[in-house]
């Protein structure tokens, strides 16, 4: 081990003894003690912005995925914190590791590359790829972007999509949900590929885009802990299942989506 990778696992070593100290634990509704990074918080991880599931508006982080989690909290009695961080420290586990976090939602597809890092819970929404464009332009396909700039979003499902079916197209890499839209609003790249449900919100609120069509992968969110974290969560598929079964989550996807999920 050189020296350099020894200060590393001894600096590592120290951060988890003083995370280990700092945290609190908190009965869950089935009774078995949840353990939470910060005492009487329970801490999201999230990116922003993924408008409708999480953005700011003004001071406040509002969204989907945001009143969600708010019921996780009310049923472990505690309040949501929620920390905005890059979505690749999210999807690969590391925030949860670090206990930056109890929780992840950002509107994360379950995957089986992300199950390796991460423990995720019952499926909470179903999500598909679709292509943005400026209103007008013909681009229903792939296909058609031969030659053309096609935004994606990093370390996203959009991305892997467009790698393995828009081999005409240049792909253009965003950092965040923001910087993409932004880019075909403004004509930097033809097209932009993300989760159906951000895309046609954007749309509904720039009508000077669209969305022409949609690619059919199956994809399903789930909120993410960390691997072996079972009492958390559980009491989240808990909540979840409660909150379908009562209404509560109908009311949120109409409140966010303007309808009812299908059945």
């Amino acid at each position: 081990m050189s020296r350099i990778s020894l200060t590393a696992a001894l600096t590592a070593a120290v951060l988890a003894a003083v995370t280990a100290c700092t945290s609190t634990k908190t009965t869950a509704g089935n009774g078995d003690e949840v353990e939470l990074v910060h005492s009487g918080k329970l801490t999201t991880c999230t990116h922003l912005p993924y408008m409708p599931f999480q953005y700011k508006k003004g001071k406040e982080v509002v969204g989907f995925d945001v009143d969600l989690v708010d019921l996780i909290a009310k049923d472990l009695d505690v309040e949501q914190e929620i920390v905005d961080t890059p979505f690749e420290g999210i999807q690969t586990g590391e925030d949860l590791n670090a206990s930056k976090c109890d929780l992840a939602a950002a509107g994360m597809t379950i995957t089986s590359v992300r199950e390796k890092n991460l423990d995720f819970s019952r499926p909470y929404f179903e999500a598909t790829q679709a292509l943005l464009v400026k209103k007008g332009a013909e681009y229903d396909s792939l296909d058609d972007l031969e030659g053309k700039k096609l935004g994606v979003q990093q370390s996203t499902t959009g991305e892997e999509y467009a790698k393995k079916h828009a081999d005409g197209a240049k792909t253009v890499q965003f950092e965040d949900l923001g910087l993409l839209l932004t880019a075909v609003k403004t004509g930097k790249v033809d097209a932009g590929i993300n989760d159906n449900g951000v895309l046609y919100d954007y749309a509904k609120k720039n009508p000077d885009t669209e969305v022409t069509t949609e690619f059919d992968t199956g994809e399903q969110y789930g909120i993410g802990v960390r691997t072996g974290n079972d009492a958390l969560r559980e009491q989240i598929d808990k909540t979840l299942k409660k909150a379908k079964s009562d209404g509560r989550y109908d009311k949120l996807y109409k409140k966010w989506f303007g309808k009812e999920p299908a059945k």
